[in-house]
């Protein structure tokens, strides 16, 4: 299935993509796509129902607003540096384990959201991502686990950076990581069994109508599966969290000087295979 939310920002409802590419309504079904109803078997399967049903309303998808597929979320986790040719551009060590850090739930915005160019920046970045989102409570998953089971499904991430407050102002890389708007999510949240393998999905990136990154995740340092399983031995995963797992090659970052960092008026697209599509403009904050 492919869910989404619907709907002025804050106020958004749920919905849901047919087959048929028709949007339909969920309200009269559930609240919200968020983790309550991902941790919910019987939910998702009266959900199920109903859409093979057929039955649920038309949404007139003219001028409606796609806001972020999954709300309420608990918190998201992002690895650093997970792709070979990603490294390789930045001139960095390939990681012995992965490399952890956080961003705020309140970064999330909608796929096709105005992001903001933080005041004072110079150095902000592109980054499409694989967005892993968890439907059962993971905790210190065993090696005789599929780590997989705990996966509800999967979404288009953009881990906009500002490189300049991540790495040269001290600290942790959270503060280049933490802006506002700085993680567009969406347009669905595609259901694990409609991914056949996570690890063979095409990543791609514009800026300006360019195509500046075209990659796969088979280029992973580490896959999804080891991901979970990997932080699960250190937090406790809930339905709702999200995962940010990397980006390929072809951000400013690893392009020669004068390195082409995002300005007010710049449009970013992106967009991963079977996950859909993504486009912002941004505007300075």
């Amino acid at each position: 299935m492919k869910l989404l939310r619907v709907g002025p920002a804050g106020n958004e409802r749920p919905a849901l993509l047919d087959e048929d590419g028709t949007l339909r309504d969920l309200s009269g079904i559930v609240a919200d796509v968020d983790g309550a109803l991902l941790g919910d078997a019987g939910a998702m399967a009266r959900v199920r129902e109903a859409a093979a049903g057929g039955a649920l309303p038309v949404l007139d998808a003219d001028g409606l607003r796609v806001g972020p597929p999954l709300g309420r979320i608990g918190k998201i986790v992002c690895i650093g540096l997970n792709y070979h040719d990603h490294a390789t551009e930045t001139g960095a060590a390939i990681p012995a384990e992965p490399i952890l850090f956080m961003k705020a739930p309140d970064t999330v915005v909608g796929p096709d959201d105005t992001v903001l160019v933080p005041r004072g920046s110079v150095k902000t970045d592109w980054e499409v991502e694989l967005a892993v989102v968890i439907g059962r409570t993971a905790r210190y998953v065993g090696e005789d686990e599929d780590p997989l089971a705990y996966v509800a499904g999967y979404a288009v991430a953009h881990d906009v950076s500002e490189r300049a407050f991540q790495i040269e102002r001290g600290g942790q890389w959270d503060k280049g990581k933490n802006c506002e708007t700085f993680n567009p999510l969406g347009p669905w949240l595609v259901t694990a069994d409609e991914v056949a393998d996570p690890q063979a999905l095409s990543l791609k990136l514009w800026v300006n109508g360019e195509l500046k990154q075209d990659g796969t995740t088979a280029e992973q340092i580490f896959g999804v599966a080891d991901v979970v399983r990997y932080l699960s031995q250190f937090m406790t995963l809930y339905p709702g969290d999200v995962i940010n797992t990397g980006t390929p090659a072809g951000v400013a970052m690893g392009q020669p000087d004068p390195k082409p960092y995002l300005r007010a008026g710049d449009v970013v697209e992106l967009e991963i295979e079977g996950l859909g599509r993504q486009r912002q403009e941004l505007k300075g904050a």
